[in-house]
C-alpha cells in the first residue's frame, strides 16, 4: 500500500465505549481516517454505504449481522471493502463463521491499541490477519473440506432450476417472500410463483416440508420419494 494513502475505517460497534476508544486511537494514526461511527441500527447500511469506507470494522455483536448477510451485501455494493473484527474470543467456531460471512480481519479481546490498528493496515494492504494460534484452525478446515465427499447441491435429485435451487437455499433461512425477493432482486409476485413451483416439483406440503426433502437429499440421504416428516436415525 502506497504510505501515502489513507486507510477510510468505518466503525460499527454497539459498544460505545469500544468505539469511542477505537476513535480515538485511529484518528491519532496519520494513515488512517475514521468516516464513520455507530452502533447497530436500521440505518446501519445506508451509513455505511454513504460513507463508502476501505474498511468496516465490527466488534463481537457484529456476530449478529451474519444471519442478515449485511456483510456480503456490502461488499457487493461496496467493492473492495475489507472487514476486520475486534474484541473477539479465541473461539474456533466463531472464527471459521466469521471467515465464512468474508472477514480477512479477526483481532482477539487482549489485543493492545497498536495491534488493532496494525490489523486494520495489513487488511488495507491485501493481507489476512488472525491470531497464530487460529491459523491452524483454518488450515484444518480447509483440509477437511478438500478430503469430504461433495455435497450436492439444493433440490437437484429434483429437477429444481439453478434459480429455484437458490430459492431454497434461501427458504433454510427462514425467509419470507417478501425478504427473497429484496435479496434476489425479484417481484414478490415471482418469488410466490417459485415457490409454488417448488412445492409441486417435491412433493411438499408446505414450505418446511421443501426444505426437510432438500436436505436430505443435498447430504445423501433417503430419496426424492421420502416422506418430508420422515425422521432420519
Amino acid at each position: 500500500m502506497d504510505s501515502q494513502r489513507l486507510v477510510e475505517v468505518f466503525l460499527l460497534a454497539e459498544n460505545r465505549l469500544l468505539r469511542e476508544a477505537l476513535v480515538r486511537l485511529l484518528t491519532k494514526k496519520g494513515d488512517i481516517r475514521v468516516v464513520g461511527a455507530s452502533p447497530y441500527s436500521p440505518t446501519t447500511r445506508q451509513e455505511i454505504v454513504l460513507a463508502r469506507p476501505g474498511i468496516l470494522v465490527l466488534d463481537s455483536s457484529g456476530l449478529a449481522l451474519f444471519r442478515a448477510k449485511l456483510i456480503p451485501d456490502l461488499q457487493a455494493t461496496i467493492p473492495g471493502l475489507r472487514v476486520v473484527m475486534v474484541d473477539m474470543d479465541l473461539d474456533e467456531n466463531t472464527f471459521l463463521r466469521a471467515v465464512r460471512e468474508g472477514v480477512v480481519g479477526y483481532v482477539l479481546k487482549d489485543a493492545s491499541a497498536s495491534e488493532v490498528a496494525a490489523a486494520i493496515k495489513a487488511v488495507a494492504s491485501d493481507q489476512a490477519v488472525c491470531p497464530s494460534l487460529l491459523s491452524m484452525v483454518l488450515f484444518r478446515s480447509v483440509a477437511q473440506q478438500a478430503t469430504a465427499p461433495p455435497a450436492l447441491s439444493w433440490g437437484s435429485d429434483h429437477g429444481l432450476s439453478r434459480r429455484e435451487q437458490q430459492l431454497v437455499e434461501l427458504l433454510t433461512e427462514r425467509l419470507t417472500n417478501k425478504e427473497i425477493a429484496v435479496r434476489l432482486n425479484l417481484a414478490e409476485q415471482t418469488v410466490k410463483n417459485h415457490v409454488h413451483h417448488i412445492l409441486r416439483k417435491v412433493g411438499a406440503r408446505n414450505r418446511f416440508g421443501i426444505v426437510k426433502r432438500c436436505e436430505l437429499q443435498r447430504i445423501g440421504v433417503g430419496h426424492p420419494g421420502l416422506r418430508a416428516d420422515a425422521s432420519v436415525i
